[in-house]
């Protein structure tokens, strides 16, 4: 059932958004925000869904079958603030008749943007540099000092075809890769040859062939540590791995031993099994690259995913069908 039409609707808000988009919700509907930008508590998450009519989650926010079976009977409406759906109990949401929306599309090019910076970063050591001048270390220029990997002429395996995977595979053609993809269901042929992508059933034999690997699918129970320990074996020891999805994906203390044991070369993570948690392994490897979870922070795309927040939220109080519906989470 749709929200009644006779009164404005009571939107929860978990996170600071951007400003534009906050007056619009308070415009549109009876909105309540989040000023201190504070995480909310389990039990606060608990009072938000037993008196809201849609709940605006973000992907931080652990909506799960707990929580939800707590929801008042006026909450309809999920309408997250992110792309991926993992912290958010879907079976749960379904049983109880509770939409879920998310915010698709927006943030592919902001985050192939950054997979590609990490790649840049982590082949040609952009983080030791950078940290090597920033304590007065560097002495001068060396023909050896340094070194790093040229990318023309490798091959990128992507885990992952979806927008951002494709958006990837895009950016890195540009560079003189050669594009290699996994992916539960194989992408339509004019979408290969645009990409002069070859397509591996296998992962385990994609992976052992590749210079680098790149993680861009959801985190899903089928994709929890896809890249487990027997998988990352598997790599050659002068490859590099980058992961701007979900840091579950990867079996994280495995690839620590591995970095840390040199069979591999270096690493790029934008995401952690744990986080705001990184592994205190992780900081005290010289080749790895760790950014805050920011692949897809950009003003624009801010905006952009509130745009469609606003979207799915007034279509569904409207009593249609939210565009941005999530059916189904499957790799």
């Amino acid at each position: 059932m749709p929200i009644s039409s006779k009164k404005k609707p009571l939107v929860i808000v978990t996170r600071k958004l951007p400003d534009a988009i906050e007056t619009r919700l308070m415009e549109l509907f009876d909105t309540r925000l989040n000023a201190e930008d504070k995480p909310l508590t389990s039990a606060q998450l608990v009072e938000a869904v037993k008196s809201a009519d849609v709940l605006v989650p973000t992907v931080t926010d652990r909506i799960d079958s707990r929580v939800l079976s707590q929801a008042g009977p006026r909450l309809k409406l999920i309408a997250s603030f992110g792309t991926g759906v993992d912290h958010i109990d879907l079976d749960t949401a379904r049983q109880r008749g509770i939409t879920v929306t998310n915010t698709p599309g927006v943030l592919t090019e902001d985050t192939a943007d950054m997979t590609m910076a990490l790649v840049l970063a982590t082949a040609r050591r952009m983080g030791e540099g950078e940290r090597i001048v920033r304590a007065s270390q560097w002495t001068g220029w060396s023909p050896t000092a340094m070194l790093g990997a040229r990318l023309l002429g490798k091959r990128m395996g992507i885990v992952g075809m979806g927008r951002i995977g494709q958006a990837v595979a895009r950016r890195a053609r540009g560079f003189g890769l050669a594009i290699h993809y996994h992916n539960r269901k194989r992408v339509h042929g004019e979408i290969e040859r645009e990409l002069e992508a070859t397509y591996w059933e296998s992962l385990d034999q994609m992976l052992a062939r590749m210079d680098i690997v790149s993680v861009n699918c959801p985190h899903t129970p089928a994709t929890f540590h896809l890249l487990s320990a027997r998988r990352l074996k598997l790599m050659k020891p002068t490859a590099i791995i980058v992961n701007t999805a979900r840091g579950e994906v990867i079996d994280e203390n495995a690839l620590v031993r591995m970095l840390k044991a040199g069979e591999l070369a270096g690493a790029g993570l934008d995401v952690y099994e744990h986080e705001p948690q990184v592994n205190p392994k992780l900081l005290e490897l010289e080749r790895v690259v760790l950014l805050p979870h920011m692949g897809s922070a950009t003003l624009e795309g801010r905006i952009d995913m509130g745009e469609k927040v606003l979207i799915n939220i007034k279509t569904f109080a409207d009593g249609h069908k939210p565009p941005d519906r999530v059916l189904a989470t499957m790799f």
